[in-house]
């Protein structure tokens, strides 16, 4: 027998080695998750900031036409479009994302509620569907909010 051969323990035997493989795979999927996250809070923004925000803040004529039908004019129109913009902005910084997040719910809350009651409920899934990964975003950053409030407290 050979000095060099020695015993072979299998991992699953070894606690020590377990915990250390537990542990970099919780890491990993940690990272991913937060990835993922941190994506989906990036392609929320651009819908945010160009798909919705951009055609009320450049007064395109479907905008136009809407708010109108809704009896909200422009002013109506300019307001929501800043609202939209100022959540898609404050999507990716960090320590607004959770606020940010919640904020956009409200609004789509609102949208909802107009697209029933104005546009008998034509789009009315559109905003219930985003207000899905919304809830999320706030949920998963919520840690942030504690952050905005020393911020807040610090400046007052």
């Amino acid at each position: 027998m050979s000095e060099t051969t020695a015993p072979v323990t299998p991992l699953a035997t070894d606690a020590s080695t377990t915990q250390v493989a537990s542990a970099e795979s919780v890491s990993a999927r940690g990272r991913r998750a937060w990835i993922a996250l941190r994506a989906l809070q990036v392609v929320l923004a651009l819908f945010y900031g160009f798909a919705s925000a951009l055609p009320k803040l450049i007064a395109h004529p479907s905008a136009v036409e809407s708010f109108d039908k809704m009896g909200w004019g422009n002013p109506g129109m300019y307001t929501i479009g800043l609202l939209e913009l100022a959540g898609a902005v404050a999507l990716l910084i960090p320590v607004l994302q959770s606020v940010a997040a919640m904020a956009l719910s409200a609004l789509m809350v609102g949208a909802f509620v107009v697209q029933v009651a104005v546009f008998d409920g034509q789009y009315a899934a559109t905003p219930l569907i985003l207000i899905v990964p919304l809830t999320l975003i706030a949920w998963a950053r919520r840690g942030h909010n504690a952050d905005l409030l020393r911020l807040v407290r610090r400046r007052a």
